[in-house]
């Protein structure tokens, strides 16, 4: 919801656009958020699926949707071929891109154009010439617009950018000339460090966009990723819409943005946007884009020009945020070729929005990606507050695509504001059944710099060593406890009915029901007497506390202690569990934006699990090398029978469009069959490495203790 008000010229009242049907060949959280927008104007609305998403979201809320193939999004989301019979199956007389996939591919706009079909966004020259980085850095400067020092040649070999980094100087940054999202990106600090670098950027741009093209640019330092949004039509009308402070970024992949940036005074605004509008009138670029610059923290008044995205950007809802502009509205006006009602005087900002990005991801865990069903989904809501989602409850994340589920944004009348109601809306969001981000979104809005506005790109990565994630606690264990002594009153037996169990206990009798709950990778215990709505507990032997659990849907209020919490909270049934387990053997709970996941194992998971850990010599590594999540095998570094060394590369694995290096748990010989192109599931088994052979030690002299100085 738009937080302030529209100019008049943006409000919906225009003329209607000459479009019927449009088709959004996207899918997930955009995918809906460009339905809404189409609805609103009264269009007919098509959308695409895979496979994976066939019960999707975006599926269930166009009027029409079409397959396009299988989950492997070559076969899918990127086969023009598709969509266009997509187009002719359905009547669409215009294509909406979204973002990512075949939003910036200039032979799918031309394919469209050339069968009579709109594509909402630009023109094909200037998908041409900004989607190469360096023809698009090369060509603005040509214009008076600044750009970071580099080399920025098409066709430049390893050997080309080795010679060419001693001028450039270092640190330096590799970048992919197609695509974008940071995908490949390198910092190099020093020379030996580059090849290595180089080709890693070459396989991930080679994967991600078609094109290993590669091009070197100065480090600048203490960077601030400042982007200005402009609007073009087709009548020569050029605006800028302001800037958004994107430089909290990992991995080159922004993680929460701001609008405005507290880094530029009014002068530098009104530079950087002007230089933002004189490279669009460049390529004659028509439709919404975005003008990427970085800025020295150090001097905020230089800016330097990185690329243009042609396209929708994932963060363009702080932008709607304070200046009551639709932009997808404006996309669609645009390209049904009506005149841009808004001058630069017209475009006001108001109040400040800041949005943050939903990760399918355990940040514990190193920010590996994570999979699964969404067991229960609140998404949070109220003045100031807007989510942008792909989810709802049962959907199931493939982890065949980006990992961003939703995106959550606050407005307020100033940043303290904003920066306070995300953090309160983040609290409020609930998804179990998949590891997300959140609890990591609101510790860094914690971050004493960020709440200041001390921003650059690098802030993230100097933070990370210092973050402390939540662990569960007595708050989490006692419920899962109490889970348990529910689900076990309710389990195969009549309402009230007392249930004896084999070991003698009686559900509320004097002897407590003993509890294994493994959290985090740790087992505890919970001793319990009493009902759940009124017990005693005693947490890995501590002494006996006041305890009860009341329970409403999926909601709980636990009291502890005279203390209550309140819980939102998922069980999913363990298909492996025996009768005296009862239900609920994998509990996800949600408190104040912490998800906890809790593992109620039975007597048998239990006994395996210490026979597994037996088989190992205390503190020995595992020597099974298993994959931390599902994903697909892009390179293998060793063959079946080397020898290795502990840490060794062995293989990475793609997943959600990031690669993971797996390497050695132990020094050995390894054991492997797998190839690049092989999909592996999370847990499945990648390799073995068997640990050379002790060499034998001399036999102990009889009667002697081994371990016992020589008596002399």
């Amino acid at each position: 919801m738009l937080r302030c008000p529209q100019p008049p010229s943006a409000s919906s009242g225009c003329d209607p656009v000459t479009f019927e049907t449009v088709l959004v060949a996207n899918r997930g959280e955009i995918a809906c958020r460009i339905l809404r927008t189409l609805k609103r104007l009264g269009l007919r609305t098509v959308a695409v699926y895979s496979d994976d998403d066939a019960d999707a979201r975006h599926v269930r809320e166009a009027d029409t949707a079409i397959r396009l193939g299988p989950a492997d999004p070559r076969r899918s989301y990127l086969d023009a071929g598709a969509v266009l019979a997509a187009c002719r199956l359905s009547g669409a007389q215009a294509v909406h891109p979204g973002y990512g996939f075949l939003s910036e591919n200039s032979a799918f706009a031309r394919l469209l154009q050339e069968n009579g079909i709109t594509f909402i966004g630009p023109g094909v020259k200037a998908l041409e010439l900004m989607g190469d980085k360096i023809r698009s850095k090369n060509h603005v400067a040509g214009y008076g617009v600044p750009v970071i020092p580099g080399v920025a040649e098409p066709g430049l070999t390893d050997a080309d950018l080795t010679a060419a980094a001693g001028r450039v100087g270092y640190p330096l940054l590799i970048k992919p000339s197609a695509g974008g999202g940071g995908k490949g990106m390198q910092a190099v600090n020093t020379p030996g460090g580059l090849p290595a670098a180089l080709a890693s950027a070459r396989r991930i741009a080679a994967s991600a966009f078609g094109d290993d093209t590669l091009f070197l640019e100065r480090l600048v330092p203490t960077p601030r990723h400042i982007e200005v949004q402009v609007l073009a039509d087709t009548h020569g009308n050029v605006i800028h819409l302001g800037e958004r402070e994107c430089s909290l970024q990992r991995r080159h992949q922004k993680v929460i943005e701001e609008a405005p940036s507290v880094l530029l005074d009014e002068a530098t605004r009104g530079r950087i946007g002007a230089a933002a509008c004189e490279a669009a009138r460049s390529v004659e670029y028509t439709g919404a884009g975005t003008v990427e610059f970085l800025v020295s923290g150090e001097t905020p008044d230089e800016f330097f020009f990185m690329e243009m995205n042609t396209r929708l950007q994932v963060e363009h809802p702080v932008t709607e945020m304070v200046t009551g502009i639709d932009l997808v509205e404006w996309q669609v006006r645009i390209a049904a070729g009506e005149q841009l009602g808004l001058t630069q005087e017209d475009v006001r900002l108001t109040g400040h929005a800041v949005e943050a990005r939903v990760y399918a991801e355990d940040p514990a865990q190193g920010f590996l990606p994570t999979a699964g069903t969404v067991q229960l989904l609140h998404e949070a809501a109220g003045d100031g507050v807007r989510t942008d989602s792909g989810l709802i409850e049962g959907q199931r994340v493939s982890a065949s695509y980006d990992p961003m589920l939703a995106k959550v944004i606050a407005w307020g009348p100033d940043r303290r504001q904003a920066l306070a109601r995300l953090d309160a809306a983040l609290a409020e969001t609930v998804i179990l059944g998949i590891g997300t981000n959140i609890e990591y979104l609101r510790l860094l809005l914690a971050d004493p710099d960020v709440q200041a506005g001390n921003l650059d790109t690098t802030l993230i990565e100097r933070r990370l060593p210092d973050l402390h994630f939540q662990a569960p606690d007595d708050v989490e264990l006692a419920a899962a406890a109490l889970f348990r002594l529910a689900a076990l009153q309710n389990h195969g037996q009549p309402a009230g009915s007392p249930w004896q169990r084999a070991d003698g206990w009686r559900i509320g009798g004097a002897r407590p029901l003993t509890v294994a709950v493994t959290a985090g990778g740790t087992l505890h215990t919970v001793e319990l007497t009493g009902t759940p709505d009124a017990a005693e507990v005693r947490i890995d032997g501590t002494g006996a506390r006041g305890a009860a659990l009341h329970v409403d849907g999926s909601r709980a209020r636990l009291v502890l202690d005279g203390v209550v919490h309140s819980l939102r909270f998922s069980a999913a049934a363990n298909p492996g569990s025996g009768p005296q387990s009862g239900p609920g053997q994998a509990l996800w709970t949600s408190r104040n934006g912490f998800t906890a996941v809790l593992e109620l194992p039975d007597r048998r998971e239990r006994l395996r699990a210490s026979l597994a850990s037996a088989e190992r010599a205390a503190g020995a590594a595992d020597p099974v090398l298993r994959s931390p999540m599902p994903g697909t095998v892009v390179s293998v570094a060793v063959g079946n029978g080397d020898t290795v060394e502990a840490g060794q590369a062995l293989l990475s694995v793609e997943a959600m469009k990031m690669e993971h290096q797996l390497t050695a748990p132990v020094a050995g010989t390894v054991a492997m069959t797998l190839r690049p192109g092989d999909l592996v599931k999370a847990g499945q088994v990648l390799a073995t490495v068997s640990p050379a052979a002790a060499p034998p030690q001399p036999p102990a002299p009889v009667g002697l203790d081994p371990a016992a100085e020589p008596h002399t």
